[in-house]
């Protein structure tokens, strides 16, 4: 047995993961090089391997986007739903209201003014099967629309925020994808195989924004072009990514409350009074019908859809520029728009996590789609044609083709361009944050990357989008997504092993605790007639304690410390080694660890924590306005309940229940299929004061 003092003040500082940065950061810089000055030869080999990918694996991204959205169903419908995405003592930072409201923002991105219009006219009059230009045509073509921004590629951005939320939060990982496989690889994924995911991770998602941002300066350009004749042309373009840049760095150096969610909260804003704008100067009437007879043909065809590879009558150039793109797509923003949903969802349950995340973003998408697109049907079947050809054929120029056929259209294809120069920063800073933080080593799941490196990424971001632009425009950057989008693709469903693993051992650890009960009761039992007949008094006066930091203090100092000694000795003379921390900081705090060997070791801290005092407690000289509770803590958080007033012996009681626990826990576990998930073994720890 040994006994530590450790200073908290001692913590380990934020640094650089120079492996993952400068493997991910060389990757990207020599390709957007390779595409700046060889731009025929990227372009031939961009889409010779699009094509071989879209014949090689085309089935595989049907079957692939399928399995995740099933999981993520399958694990809030479970009793694993009930798991909170934090300690067990957690809840959620912000109210519903402020929490949708975050997640609203998430799910608008520049890539629906973009294809709001031009996909549903696409659609309607060039449709993978049957004639285009006809009323079922005109049905089916918004639906298209929802289909690809539905909650398929959601489900994608909730299992990736899920496992990072779960990991990070609860068992104090680093906020990386990595994390994810530690139930599959223990501490080899600080290794090579931690090294190799997050740079697929990192790349994957410097593409994904790169084609979101291309996107938008396309767009952008044309707006400038509709509204002050700007020209449009490679030069162009190239000094809107730079004056993005600049905007998008200093929105990030802002911070995330300060710049990042304000401009998102703006967003929102502004697409709401664009969305109520068409909604009310176009044929009303017909916009709601439609509205709810798309819903209900999303709903009534969704599973055929999914499933549907075409594999009798193949539209392969259809695939590759709508659906094997979108879910290409949605892999590669996975991980950056799922670290924003896990940042923002600590504390809930997953349940409702996937529930939210599913429907919230999406009901607003569903809408946004709806409405653009069937106003864009609704002209062209009145004799707008022309509208139809451009917005097919230059999608950028479509949702300012379908703003022409209403009043005021300077002011709205104004506000459709700021809307679009908001969208492309908010992708850019949130970007460059989350790059940032995937390329750090970060000593808390709060920090954020250092200024520079956020910066550095936002100039990756935009130098990459550039090249893209040069190597083939629109066509290259979607080819890029779908090619980078397989390699993650196949880490997602080691990340979905590794979140089913972890679960049943979370499983495990709820039966072992029943399983572990009647021990529990019987010693406590046996305390109990030790005690005498003033146990009743000792419970009351017990009730009605709420003591002061140093009555705290003092409790560890003269009665958990020595109990946790005893315990400890006695644990070493069966030759076990256990160790009794004093950790000193801005709380003291104890510790109690036992070696397990090979499997997961046995941790009880002790905590204080402090609390506002009731009213009913203060007496009439009483000025204290807090009191403090000393609470078990164990790798899940915290037990719930309260030390103080626990005698020695009790307190070792206590120390024995979770021992005996965890062991049933390490019993149950040893006799599971596969012996289960690798776990860490460092507890999570309580919320500052």
């Amino acid at each position: 047995m040994s006994v530590k003092h450790i200073d908290m003040a001692e913590q380990p500082r934020d640094g650089l993961n120079p492996i993952v940065f400068y493997g991910s950061a060389l990757g990207i810089v020599m390709f957007s090089l390779w595409g700046m000055f060889f731009t025929d030869t990227a372009n031939t080999v961009i889409f010779s391997a699009l094509e071989w990918i879209s014949n090689t694996f085309g089935w595989y991204y049907f079957l692939a986007a399928t399995l995740y959205l099933g999981f993520v169903i399958f694990v809030a419908a479970s009793r694993f739903g009930s798991i909170r995405l934090g300690p067990e003592h957690s809840r959620p930072e912000f109210s519903l209201g402020s929490w949708a409201a975050m997640l609203f923002a998430a799910g608008i991105g520049i890539d629906l003014l973009f294809f709001c219009v031009a996909e549903p006219v696409t659609q309607f009059l060039a449709p993978p099967v049957g004639e285009g230009g006809t009323l079922e045509a005109a049905r089916q073509a918004t639906v298209w629309g929802m289909f690809h921004y539905g909650v398929t590629g959601w489900g994608m951005y909730a299992l990736m925020g899920m496992a990072l939320a779960y990991f990070s939060y609860r068992y104090n990982l680093p906020l990386t994808i990595r994390s994810a496989l530690y139930p599959l690889f223990g501490r080899r994924v600080e290794g090579a195989i931690g090294h190799t995911v997050d740079i697929a991770a990192v790349i994957g998602t410097v593409f994904g924004i790169a084609t979101s941002l291309g996107i938008g300066v396309v767009q952008l350009n044309y707006g400038l072009s509709y509204l002050f004749d700007i020209p449009e042309n490679l030069v162009i373009q190239g000094g809107l990514i730079a004056l993005s840049v600049i905007l998008a760095t200093i929105s990030v150096v802002s911070g995330v409350d300060k710049g990042i969610r304000r401009i998102s909260e703006f967003n929102v804003l502004l697409a709401v009074v664009l969305l109520a704008y068409v909604l009310i100067a176009g044929n009303t009437g017909f916009l709601l019908n439609a509205l709810i007879l798309n819903v209900g043909d999303y709903v009534n065809r969704f599973m055929g859809m999914t499933l549907n590879t075409f594999a009798f009558d193949r539209p392969t150039d259809w695939l590759n520029t709508w659906t094997l793109f979108f879910w290409a797509w949605w892999v590669a923003w996975a991980p950056f728009v799922g670290l924003f949903l896990a940042r923002i969802s600590r504390g809930r349950t997953i349940r409702e996590f996937v529930v939210g995340t599913l429907t919230i973003p999406f009901v607003f998408t569903l809408m946004w789609i709806s409405i653009f697109g069937n106003s864009a049907i609704d002209s062209i079947l009145g004799g707008a044609t022309e509208f139809g050809q451009i917005a097919m054929a230059h999608p950028e120029q479509s949702i300012y083709g379908l703003l022409e056929q209403y009043p005021g259209v300077l002011w709205t294809a104004s506000l459709a361009t700021l809307l679009g120069m908001l969208f492309y920063v908010t992708s850019a800073d949130s970007g460059a944050l989350v790059l940032g933080n995937f390329t750090s080593r970060l000593s808390s799941v709060h920090h954020d990357a250092p200024i520079w490196l956020r910066v550095f990424w936002s100039v990756t971001i935009g130098l990459l989008t550039l090249a893209l632009l040069m190597a083939g425009g629109v066509s290259a950057l979607q080819g890029m997504v779908v090619i980078m989008g397989l390699p993650f693709s196949f880490v997602i469903f080691f990340v979905m092993a590794g979140l089913y693993r972890s679960f049943k051992s979370e499983a495990f650890k709820e039966d072992s605790h029943r399983a572990s009960l009647a021990g529990r009761l019987s010693s406590r039992t046996v305390v109990s007639s030790e005690r005498g007949p003033r146990n009743w008094r000792q419970r009351l006066n017990r009730a009605m304690h709420f003591p002061s930091h140093r009555q705290a203090r003092a409790f560890i100092n003269n009665t958990a410390r020595p109990a946790m000694e005893a315990v400890a000795h006695e644990l070493s003379e069966q030759g076990l080694k256990a160790d009794v921390i004093k950790a000193e900081g801005e709380e003291l705090h104890l510790e109690l660890n036992v070696t397990l060997g090979n499997e997961q070791n046995f941790t009880y801290q002790i905590w204080p924590r402090a609390f506002s005092m009731p009213s009913f407690a203060r007496r009439a000289n009483e000025t204290r306005s807090r009191y403090y509770r000393l609470e078990v803590y164990l790798l899940e958080g915290s037990q719930g309940y309260n030390l103080i007033g626990f005698s020695r012996d009790q307190l070792i009681n206590d120390i024995l229940d979770q021992y005996e626990r965890h062991l049933q826990f390490l019993h149950m576990t040893r006799e599971a299929p596969g012996n289960g998930a690798n776990i860490p073994d460092d507890p999570t720890m309580p919320p500052a004061p």
